[in-house]
């Protein structure tokens, strides 16, 4: 079990860090605007993907949030990054550019994966608990 929250903490904080640093950098570097009409997006979709990108952080790093928010936070963060991924190839940024897409992408999975271990082994401890207490 320790080895499980382990490796869902590491994974889950480099994504909810690169997440919330994006969020940031979409807000305050004027480079990063820009590359929003690069893409050929308007404005209001770079506020409304920052808003969501802190949002969905918050979900994933804060203990006690429903089960369902987390798993639509993680579903958000891999459109995101399927997303940016199209958007850089399509607009012919640099292939080296998925390096860090892939990366980070194969964290978000370690991340869900292993929230769902941590998950499912918490509901079984909790289920023999039950069946203990009531003598079955």
């Amino acid at each position: 079990m320790k080895t499980n929250k382990l490796l869902y903490w590491t994974s889950t904080i480099i994504i909810t860090g690169v997440f919330a640093w994006s969020a940031i950098n979409f807000t305050l570097n004027e480079e990063m605007k820009n590359a929003f009409s690069h893409f050929g997006l308007p404005d209001w979709f770079r506020i409304e993907l920052t808003i969501a990108k802190l949002l969905g952080a918050f979900a994933l790093l804060i203990p006690g949030i429903p089960h369902k928010a987390k798993i639509f936070a993680y579903c958000g963060f891999a459109i995101t990054l399927i997303s940016a991924a199209v958007a850089h190839l399509s607009s012919g940024d640099s292939v080296l550019i998925e390096i860090g897409h892939s990366f980070f992408f194969a964290s978000l999975i370690v991340s869900y994966v292993y929230y769902d271990r941590i998950r499912k082994e918490a509901h079984s401890l909790a289920k023999q608990s039950i069946s203990l207490k009531v003598g079955l």
